[in-house]
């Protein structure tokens, strides 16, 4: 387990992390968001010792981060750092050598990650004539190439195309299949609600939320409930201790207390057939504006 306690750092005399803690456990994805200049990107940094934290401390497994134990992490900067005139494989293999591999397990790394990251074709090309979205799968592979046993992953999902996201999140997903604790950072809320067990929100260097995506989702919900009827759900606004929130149609979405959704349930099985019928649950996005307002 990767594990934060009460890291800080400042920057000039301004603070900008405030005893951050938080954990990213083995076998699960861990989404990272904040707005800009939260703190994400200050965070990885401190994590892959990039930077040091004025105080608080970083460890892995119960035990202080060591620059061994850094050597075994992958990291993926928001900032593209491959040689623009380098040959994709040749790149993505001569990574792998610098982390120790041997000349034939760094060429099988690389090629097989090419392969899987939809790749291949352009294998001999040089970096700089991939278009944006295959410099960041380049880059994703050159974060994976090693086999590393964390990985941490700033925007990961930046510049690339619905296809390619369902890529790289099958790849990452088979790392976190095998044990690997996967924390990764990105704006795009949707891919991190779809993506993630674990979420992290960050605003203003501070840790505003953090747990189970599920359990936060459960913690923001309000009393609110979905109905979808074959019949118009007008007469919703009619009834006492209910209050409509959205309608259209048969649909309407309505405040209220369990008994008095249960009776909403009961009187609408009265007039007809229900499609559907469920609490609604909070989108991360709608978490997402709560907890850093």
């Amino acid at each position: 387990m990767l594990e934060l306690q009460d890291v800080s750092r400042s920057f000039g005399g301004t603070p900008v992390l405030h005893d951050v803690s938080f954990n990213v456990q083995p076998g699960r994805m861990t989404g990272f968001v904040g707005a800009n200049g939260a703190g994400k990107t200050t965070t990885m940094r401190i994590i892959l010792g990039v930077l040091s934290a004025d105080h608080g401390t970083v460890c892995l497994d119960g035990a202080r981060l060591t620059e061994s134990d850094r050597r075994r992490f992958g990291y993926m900067p928001e900032e593209r750092g491959l040689y623009p005139k380098m040959k994709v494989l040749e790149q993505i293999t001569y990574l792998a050598r610098l982390h120790g591999l041997s000349a034939s397990q760094a060429g099988r790394n690389a090629s097989d990650l090419l392969e899987r990251l939809g790749l291949t074709e352009r294998a001999n090309d040089a970096v700089e004539k991939l278009s944006l979205g295959n410099q960041q799968r380049a880059q994703i592979a050159a974060a994976l190439v090693h086999d590393p046993e964390v990985l941490v992953l700033d925007e990961p999902f930046s510049g690339l195309d619905p296809i390619a996201v369902e890529t790289v999140q099958a790849v990452l997903k088979e790392y976190a299949s095998r044990g690997v604790p996967v924390l990764f950072s990105s704006h795009q809320l949707d891919i991190v609600e779809r993506l993630c067990d674990d979420l992290v929100i960050i605003s203003g260097g501070s840790i505003r939320a953090a747990g189970q995506r599920d359990e936060l989702r459960e913690q923001h919900s309000e009393p609110r409930y979905e109905i979808l009827l074959d019949g118009d759900a007008g007469w919703l606004r009619d009834v006492p201790e209910v209050t409509v929130v959205d309608f259209d149609g048969g649909y309407a979405l309505f405040d209220a207390t369990p008994d008095a959704a249960q009776r909403v349930l009961q009187d609408a099985l009265g007039r007809g057939a229900v499609a559907s019928f469920a609490p609604h649950r909070p989108t991360l996005a709608q978490i997402f504006k709560e907890v850093v307002r």
